[in-house]
């Protein structure tokens, strides 16, 4: 985000609205980009969004002082990534988790939640749809490495990456 300044904090219950909004970007450009299924019409779903603010997991990315982006962060376990089919995880130490990373359409959103993630652990893990290419293309340009296979509670295959420091 060269000549941007970006801020990413902790998401607050006034930012619901553009929150929304940003979401409703991404699923149009995940449809224009061939990825329709990941998020379909609906997801994630407004529950999940006041759920991540309520529980202090929700996180956004103002550039310039505008909510530009949006991610949850967790640095517990993810249950959905306990079991991993057709490959392994890098390892097994303590990690943070991106979910639901969507964009407004500004450039950098991606590599500013990678650096504010990146100053918190040297171990993050991320999942993808198959259909999300650009997702997958930017994990690979970042040093993710993929790992396999996960599955959400839906039964949904999700490619999965880490990236160790």
């Amino acid at each position: 985000m060269q000549n941007r300044e970006y801020t990413v904090r902790t998401s607050r219950p006034e930012d619901l609205d553009r929150i929304l909004e940003i979401y409703s970007i991404a699923r149009q450009f995940m449809k224009d980009s061939g990825n329709p299924r990941q998020w379909g019409d609906r997801n994630p779903p407004r529950t999940v969004i006041e759920k991540d603010i309520e529980r202090g997991t929700g996180r956004v990315i103002e550039i310039d002082g505008v909510v530009e982006g949006c991610f949850a962060l967790y640095d517990e376990p993810d249950p959905t990534y306990a079991e991993i089919y057709d490959g392994e995880w890098i390892n097994d130490d303590p990690y943070i988790t991106i979910h639901r990373i969507a964009s407004s359409g500004k450039g950098g959103i991606l590599r500013a939640c990678l650096e504010y993630c990146g100053k918190l652990s040297g171990n993050i893990r991320i999942d993808t749809h198959r259909e999300n290419r650009v997702m997958q293309h930017q994990l690979y340009k970042y040093g993710f490495r993929y790992c396999g296979t996960i599955y959400e509670p839906d039964t949904t295959p999700r490619m999965a990456f880490q990236r160790v420091r």
